[in-house]
């Protein structure tokens, strides 16, 4: 199962989508890898980035393991200005 970002993911949105992300993670069985879709992602501001950290959180705390797949080139900037890019792991 992939799991699919909308267009935008800002701090407004961020609780509704961490909710959505971590039942998904749940329902995965153990060892499996979770993929993130984030090729719709095109306005987002650092709380993507608080999302992205706390599903990687989740997935190495349950077994499973998080991926983040066609992160946008700004959001990987990001990443990298803040310091976590190694943090997320992407396809």
């Amino acid at each position: 199962v992939m799991l699919v970002l909308p267009a935008t993911l800002t701090h407004v949105e961020a609780r509704d989508i961490l909710g959505m992300l971590s039942q998904a993670l749940a329902s995965e069985p153990e060892g499996a890898t979770v993929p993130l879709d984030a090729s719709a992602l095109k306005q987002f501001d650092s709380s993507a980035l608080a999302v992205f950290l706390e599903c990687q959180r989740l997935a190495q705390a349950s077994g499973r393991r998080f991926v983040l797949r066609q992160p946008p080139a700004k959001l990987q900037a990001l990443a990298k200005l803040y310091g976590v890019d190694a943090l997320l792991p992407t396809e």
